[in-house]
């Protein structure tokens, strides 16, 4: 894998926020439980069950998160990936444009094998004392944009209050203050940390981590840790994760793509690999403008989210499940906890999935099953419990579960 540079990031602008929680993680009152459905075969065809390595049954899963939660996400990078009207260029508060070409973008996609195409997805790490709607040039999101993204299955990870690492920093308010901030502006809650990037005490990220874990956050994206690849085929340590990040930024020659092509090379060799893959990557901002030469000016972005789209998304080889760092450890966390069970007799299986108790805070709650068989098949279920769609009258290799 090519080198990557940790970055050292500037302090964040704040609006005034008070208050916070140690309450982060709740359990359905439901605890573990048990669904079933029968799988009518056309014929009597011997067939193996088991759970997907990944959603969808994809190849790889590619996460990617935007730090600080520069205004430029909603400007550039998510109507390039949803859908919609791209900013014309647009300077900031600070001087740096954010903005991006004014062109209208069909979105990125990859399909989910049901027929559907599904936008690709980013997740935002963003400081709650940094929101606000004022100026009208601002450099940060506001709450309305972040709901708006949120809404459309973007993802949103606590940063920090006031992105605070300098000497003196409360770091069990700077998170706790971020999740309630989150919680009260936008109803939900944050379950995933990404530890600020600045001037700090040495090892000043490890406070972070700690103050993190140990108020209900699942993982910590943070300087040193595991990853940022993960074979995910077998069973992955989730608990108390604490990941390496890296970045993918412009270079100062801003006439060609050979910075991006990198990249995009060493995403190539790594899916390349024969077993499934979780990737996690970050930039900061998408505009114009390399926001504080930490960021991805918005050609490169557009380049680079574009190659990754006709590559593998539903243009390409249709490999790639872009989704953020939140919906892909859900994912695998569930997967990792049921026990399915199968019994076939003839042309009929009964499949029987035992669920653990699942956090409340997860928004994810997603089953996908590879189904080895040669026979068409239809699904018979009348469960309230959860909703079920499969491919078994095309190509008949896998079913989908969504919970309730």
């Amino acid at each position: 894998m090519s080198k990557r540079i940790l970055i050292i990031i500037t302090a964040v602008l704040f609006c005034s926020f008070h208050g916070f929680s140690n309450e982060m993680i709740e359990k359905d009152s439901s605890k573990s439980k048990t669904i079933s459905f029968k799988i009518k075969l056309k014929s009597a065809d011997e067939v193996k069950i088991k759970p997907a390595p990944l959603k969808f049954n994809k190849h790889f899963a590619y996460s990617f998160t935007l730090d600080d939660g520069y205004r430029s996400a909603y400007l550039t990078a998510f109507p390039l990936l949803n859908g919609g009207k791209i900013s014309n260029p647009d300077k900031n508060e600070w001087k740096i444009d954010q903005g991006g070409d004014g062109t209208t973008s069909n979105g990125l996609f990859y399909s989910d094998g049901f027929g559907n195409k599904i936008p690709f997805k980013l997740a935002l790490a963003i400081n709650g004392g940094a929101i606000c709607d004022l100026p009208a040039n601002r450099g940060h999101l506001s709450w309305q944009e972040i709901k708006e993204m949120y809404n459309a299955g973007w993802d949103v990870l606590n940063h920090g209050f006031h992105h605070a690492t300098k000497h003196g920093t409360n770091y069990l308010t700077e998170v706790t203050e971020n999740t309630t901030s989150i919680k009260q502006n936008l109803d939900f809650t944050m379950s995933h940390f990404v530890v600020p990037g600045g001037e700090g005490d040495e090892k000043y990220y490890l406070e972070y981590e700690k103050e993190a874990l140990n108020n209900g956050h699942f993982s910590v994206a943070s300087y040193y840790g595991v990853g940022p690849v993960f074979n995910v085929d077998s069973k992955v340590d989730l608990d108390k994760m604490i990941t390496a990040r890296t970045f993918v930024q412009s270079s100062k020659d801003s006439t060609s793509f050979k910075t991006m092509d990198r990249y995009l090379k060493t995403l190539d060799s790594i899916v390349k690999q024969p077993n499934a893959l979780w990737f996690n990557e970050f930039t900061h901002g998408t505009g114009n403008g390399n926001l504080w030469n930490l960021s991805m000016r918005f050609p490169d972005f557009k380049y680079y989210m574009t190659a990754l789209a006709n590559k593998y998304g539903a243009k390409g080889s249709d490999t790639i499940w872009m989704a953020s760092w939140q919906e892909v450890y859900e994912y695998i966390w569930l997967r990792d906890r049921i026990k399915v069970d199968y019994k076939q007799k003839d042309k009929e299986i009964e499949v029987t999935i035992v669920l653990p108790e699942i956090p409340k805070t997860f928004r994810n709650r997603d089953i996908s099953l590879t189904v080895d068989t040669s026979s068409k098949f239809e699904i018979e279920s009348k469960s309230p419990d959860f909703k079920i769609k499969d491919d078994g009258k095309t190509t008949h290799k896998q079913i989908f579960i969504q919970l309730k």
